[in-house]
């Protein structure tokens, strides 16, 4: 496997491979990051290669949140993203990236980028599209895989891919969880263990409000209300807890797949989740 800093020896080390798989990452990686490498992996085939990328950017992050306490975790990274089949490792630093400032920028949709996260974190898909559009250009990816944890992520992404006709497959990869049913996320590293078993929480409460939509209840402000002092009640500060149609993140209709999703502070650490159903 090779690490590579910069952009033209990662075109040169590229330039023989056709099928080229990409799962772009922040570091501080977890098993959920290295199941989506090890799908890229059997996507592209033997014959394909796989690369993944480690680069904290700074574009999506707002001014109070913890760009600068991002664990960075390289050595450690490239040893896990060996082990599940990676052939490159990007890893440019932030002056390799962004050699001036990055005027130009990919702002998607406000009817999309500015709902759930996008609302309690202004410009964060700003950020996202256009590092992810960057890293896109570069790369030159046959297919791309994102993870379904980010659940608004992958469908801003994908739209953004269709609506530029970028030549690239857009591929979801299921949550990973712990043994307990926690998501995995890099920043679950900043929870307590107790904190980590309190973390449940958030899924349990996506999990009651599906079955009581299932149940038959239709008062969705009320339950997402309920839903949310819930959390509250147990020392959390929730951001949102809602029913979303799968497709578009619209309002819940009878007879349509529906998706949960949740954010909410637990101590410092906050955590995003979703169920679909």
């Amino acid at each position: 496997m090779q690490v590579i800093r910069t952009i033209a020896e990662l075109r040169d080390a590229l330039a023989i491979h056709r099928q080229r798989g990409f799962v772009p990452t922040m570091g501080n990686l977890h098993d959920g990051h290295l199941q989506l490498v090890r799908q890229a992996r059997e996507l592209v085939g033997p014959a394909g290669a796989v690369v993944a990328s480690i680069f904290v950017n700074r574009l999506q992050f707002a001014p109070h949140e913890d760009f600068d306490t991002y664990p960075r975790t390289l050595e450690r990274d490239c040893q896990l993203l060996e082990g599940a089949g990676c052939d490159i490792v990007f890893a440019p630093s932030e002056k390799e990236l962004y050699p001036e400032p990055q005027g130009y920028k990919v702002s998607p949709p406000t009817e999309l980028a500015d709902i759930l996260e996008g609302h309690f974190r202004p410009g964060f898909f700003t950020g996202v599209c256009t590092v992810v559009h960057k890293l896109f250009n570069i790369v030159q990816p046959t297919l791309a895989v994102f993870g379904k944890k980010d659940y608004q992520q992958l469908m801003v992404l994908r739209r953004m891919t269709a609506q530029m006709a970028l030549p690239i497959e857009i591929h979801g990869g299921e949550t990973r969880r712990s043994e307990q049913g926690l998501a995995l996320s890099s920043r679950n590293g900043y929870l307590s263990e107790a904190e980590k078993t309190e973390a449940l929480r958030l899924s349990r409460t996506l999990k009651e409000l599906i079955a009581r939509w299932h149940a038959g209840e239709r008062d969705l402000d009320g339950m997402e209300a309920q839903a949310l002092q819930s959390l509250r009640d147990a020392g959390w500060a929730p951001d949102y807890l809602t029913l979303r149609r799968q497709h578009d993140l619209g309002a819940a209709v009878e007879g349509q797949p529906l998706v949960a999703l949740g954010a909410a502070k637990l101590g410092s650490t906050r955590l995003i989740d979703n169920l679909e159903t």
